[in-house]
């Protein structure tokens, strides 16, 4: 399965065609929005959440309620996108660059001058504008899809916050069900209730200076079965593909599988997971620090990957930059942006690991329709069962 994103932050809408679902799979049009509107929720979002409300219209690829095998055509419309008609119209307009919202001040942190420089943009609004984590509500359209998918083999997927700046929360070993149901009645996604309350806290002290936080997220996939991935060429390995996945979320700056970065410092009687057996369930690992892969591969054990996001770098007050014109030293250009987006990007995190385990899936399962794989993961499942 592949897919690709179009679209700007500020344009009519964002789009995305996702190739190689199988047909037959029952589309929930409900839950693709429900996720986009977990998305837009989270403790330290700015004013653009209160404008925009997320959903998805697909218009190929789904018919009478079901995936028919073709590609599936996805539009989030922006509906803020009534307010730069003119500044984003595809047309040539004619006006100052005030009136053309031109940005010619890069801001430290972004894609602004790289972009520029890498596409001869003397404009940097035309870098920022598609560099923008608004294409990440594309991205969770797809990856809702792709949580079907494995939703109908008994995969599911979880997230939760793990640190919020310098406020760390207590993980505590949930129900994959218990844990989804506690995320989603906290704004910013924990299930400690007293770290909840300073991370609060510490947003608003962070917001007041004009300044952002970045954190640490944790995404969880129960019932995955052994061997999806491989060992025999690093780009099939799936905890790499899940990495790469995650590390190109925008701001994410870091991806640990399971214990992750902690290997690194203790000794390998304390890393490595032993292996037992029972008649009910099979092999199994007596703990899970290496977070469900060995050898780039499933072991049975949930996935579990974490993620660092970078504070925020649009500040509401301005780091030092220099103008592209004049080049003379200025404070940076301020577009809207959020204090914090952590809760925001568990979400996002969600569901690019959820696509990459759902491609996994069917590298491994691979059918056109949705009887075909399930033949496939059955007669795999009894493989198992027997060795």
């Amino acid at each position: 399965m592949r897919y690709l994103t179009a679209g700007e932050t500020h344009g009519p809408q964002l789009t995305a065609i996702v190739e190689g679902m199988p047909s037959n799979l029952k589309i929930n049009f409900e839950e693709i929005n429900r996720e986009l509107q977990r998305r837009q929720k989270g403790y330290g979002r700015g004013r653009r959440m209160q404008i925009e409300k997320d959903a998805a219209n697909i218009v190929g690829g789904v018919r009478h309620g079901k995936t028919t095998g073709a590609p599936i055509a996805l539009i989030v419309e922006n509906k803020d996108w009534t307010h730069w008609t003119t500044v984003m119209n595809i047309e040539p307009i004619e006006g100052s660059d005030e009136e053309k919202r031109r940005v010619h001040r890069p801001r430290p942190g972004h894609a602004d001058l790289n972009g520029g420089l890498k596409y001869n943009h003397k404009d940097l609004r035309n870098v920022l504008e598609r560099s923008s984590a608004r294409e990440t509500a594309a991205r969770v359209a797809v990856g809702a899809v792709a949580k079907q998918l494995l939703a109908e083999f008994g995969i599911k997927v979880a997230g939760q916050v793990i640190r919020i700046g310098e406020v760390e929360a207590q993980t505590q070993n949930l129900p994959i069900d218990e844990l989804i149901r506690v995320t989603e009645e906290s704004p910013v996604r924990v299930v400690d209730k007293e770290a909840e309350a300073k991370m609060i806290a510490h947003i608003d002290e962070v917001k007041k200076e004009g300044d952002s936080i970045g954190g640490i997220v944790e995404c969880i996939v129960e019932g995955v079965p052994i061997g999806l991935g491989s060992h025999v060429q690093w780009d099939r390995k799936l905890d790499g593909r899940i990495a790469q996945a995650v590390v190109s979320i925008n701001a994410f700056k870091g991806c640990e599988i399971g214990i992750g970065f902690e290997a690194g410092t203790i000794r390998g009687s304390q890393v490595h997971d032993e292996i037992l057996y029972s008649e009910e369930k099979g092999y199994h690992r007596k703990t899970n620090r290496l977070g469900g892969f060995e050898g780039g591969m499933t072991n049975g054990e949930p996935i579990v990957v974490r993620g660092v996001m970078k504070p925020i770098p649009t500040l509401y007050k301005p780091l030092e930059s220099v103008d592209i014109d004049t080049k003379e030293p200025f404070s940076a250009q301020v577009e809207r942006s959020d204090s914090c987006a952590v809760p925001a990007a568990s979400v996002v995190m969600e569901h690019v690991v959820a696509w990459e385990v759902a491609c996994a899936l069917m590298d491994k399962f691979g059918g056109d329709s949705i009887d075909e794989i399930r033949n496939n993961i059955n007669n795999y499942l009894e493989q198992v069962e027997r060795y």
